[in-house]
């Protein structure tokens, strides 16, 4: 769905740059527009599957050890996991690049299972 013609939000914005905004910080952006967005619809869906897709990669990108590198201590039989951390993040850093993109653009682009979360909770 693109959304014809911009409209204001409660802060002043447009709505599908409130909508970018809530993918900007990951899942910390998506919680505070959750927060702060109360009407408008678009924007509490971004909010919303911004943290139902980014809360989780960002916990398994931990454990995986791809953001921050860690993964030195698990020792050389476990540096694959170091490797797949890192690939699993470029993915990540995509989806987020295309998440951000298609809010700015006015669309509700929706991730399978976490757009249907997002859909109900907005």
């Amino acid at each position: 769905m693109v959304v014809s013609h911009m409209v204001k939000t409660k802060l002043g914005l447009d709505e599908n740059i409130e909508g970018a905004l809530c993918y900007l910080g990951f899942w910390i952006t998506g919680i505070v527009f959750l927060a702060l967005e109360d009407n408008n619809k678009f924007v509490r869906f971004h909010a919303v599957q911004s943290i139902v897709v980014f809360l989780p990669l960002t916990i398994l990108g931990w454990i995986l050890g791809g953001f921050f590198g860690f993964g030195y201590w698990w020792g050389p039989s476990l540096y694959f996991l170091l490797w797949i951390g890192w690939i699993f993040n470029i993915i990540a850093i995509i989806l987020w690049l295309i998440l951000m993109l298609k809010a700015y653009m006015g669309e509700k682009f929706k991730i399978p299972i976490a757009g249907d979360i997002a859909e109900q909770k907005a």
